[in-house]
């Protein structure tokens, strides 16, 4: 299938596009619209709405009719399904938005480039350690024909910007450690009991997908459209808990900073395993090895209560809902998705040692999040802020912590193999194990 090239001509004075039909156009031309699949039209698709009806939406899928009827009264030229691998098979794709449960993000994000198409993708971008190698294996080897993003939405927000320059020009000193945390608490015995059969209009075997049955229960749909998520996604065969859901959010404001790689190791602790629901309180530990312009740090995800000692006494973390915090040689830098604080440590940090930077040299904003990923779609230059490079090694690292609570054991982590080298039990918690008819790799 082929895709939209950018082209500048000689001179640079006009920008040129190549349709599937080999004819030209503007950029604006109602004929380069990208061709777009919405797979999952509720939710988090809401938000995507308005942005979407700017371009060519053309494939309309989701499990539950009902919410597939009121989405065609938006678009109502899309075909529709309630079978993703249907949908993703439709002749004349462009790319791909999805906003559907958390367990089938991985083998979507997979198939999709499988068959050459742009995906935005609704965090977390996978389920396991396995899902992440293969999404971003995958990205990798088609960096230059995809455009891909992950939903990290609160990255757009300009204070990552001014979080990464403060780190990267001195500010703190030398950077030493760094600490993300989230504090919300969902508790959950286990899976829901069966309760009675689904409604015509809902496709429960569809909605669970790869992962192993279970029975019907409503409860799993109860919640409104912005946080459904929160009723299914703290069991282990639907979620990865608040790792992968806030976690995903939250540790975007330190991996934007840290130019971080695969760990080479991760240790986890929280409270007793639940073999059915991911734990509410967790600390996971990573050693990040050292790079072109900082040693070799530590970071941690701390979640449910569990929190970073504060800098000083009188600094109360705990009223940061969702945060992170850098500690260098010289300060500590406390921040949120939108505010930052400096706090020189010792008597003689008088700050005379950092230079800010001039207006010239900031980094730019970035514009509509979204935004960035369809420009990339339509460009020849297909990078963005948080592709399933960036954006994979950082989950990987999220769910390798998990393994780690697991087996309750600090792990060694060769992570160009993917493989746990000192606890051998721990690799077959990398993967997940899929239904019958729901390959990873489509």
């Amino acid at each position: 299938m082929k895709r939209r090239h950018f082209l500048r001509s000689a001179t640079g004075a006009s920008t040129l596009w190549i349709l599937r039909s080999g004819a030209l156009a503007g950029p604006t031309a109602p004929s380069n619209r990208l061709n777009i699949a919405l797979i999952g039209v509720w939710g988090r698709a809401l938000a995507h709405y308005d942005w979407l009806k700017d371009e060519n939406v053309v494939a309309l899928c989701d499990i539950n009719e009902r919410h597939l009827a009121e989405a065609t009264k938006k678009f109502p030229n899309a075909q529709t399904y309630v079978d993703w691998r249907k949908c993703l098979d439709q002749k004349g794709l462009d790319a791909v938005v999805c906003c559907t449960a958390d367990h089938t993000h991985a083998h979507i994000a997979t198939w999709a480039i499988n068959r050459g198409l742009h995906v935005y993708m609704e965090k977390p971008l996978a389920n396991s350690v396995e899902e992440a190698r293969v999404v971003r294996a995958k990205y990798l080897a088609k960096r230059d024909k995809v455009a891909t993003q992950v939903g990290t939405q609160r990255h757009a927000h300009e204070n990552f910007n001014r979080i990464r320059e403060l780190v990267h020009d001195g500010a703190i000193g030398e950077l030493k450690a760094a600490w993300a945390w989230g504090n919300r608490k969902i508790r959950r015995d286990g899976y829901l009991p069966p309760a009675g059969d689904p409604p015509e209009w809902l496709h429960w075997d569809l909605w669970l997908g790869p992962s192993p049955w279970h029975p019907y229960n409503p409860g799993y749909f109860s919640g409104g459209p912005g946080a459904n998520c929160l009723q299914w996604n703290m069991y282990w065969d639907f979620g990865s808990g608040q790792v992968g859901d806030m976690g995903s959010h939250t540790m975007d404001l330190v991996w934007n900073v840290i130019d971080g790689t695969h760990p080479v190791s991760a240790e986890g602790k929280g409270e007793p395993f639940n073999p059915e629901v991911t734990p509410v309180e967790l600390t996971t530990t990573f050693e990040i090895p050292a790079n072109s312009w900082r040693p070799a740090i530590t970071v941690q995800w701390c979640q449910g209560g569990a929190m970073p000692n504060s800098p000083r006494e009188y600094i109360d973390l705990n009223k940061i809902g969702h945060g992170a915090m850098f500690k260098g040689s010289r300060g500590v830098l406390v921040c949120d998705f939108t505010t930052r604080v400096l706090i020189p440590v010792g008597e003689k940090d008088d700050m005379t040692y950092y230079q800010p930077r001039s207006k010239e040299r900031l980094i730019p904003p970035m514009g509509a999040f979204a935004g960035e990923w369809v420009r990339a779609c339509k460009s020849s230059d297909h990078r963005t802020s948080c592709n399933f490079d960036y954006a994979g090694i950082m989950i990987e690292m999220m769910l390798l912590g998990l393994v780690a609570y697991r087996v309750g054991k600090k792990l060694e982590y060769d992570g160009t193999q993917g493989r746990v080298t000192n606890v051998p039990e721990a690799n077959e918690l990398l993967c997940r194990k899929y239904r019958e008819g729901w390959p990873l790799d489509g």
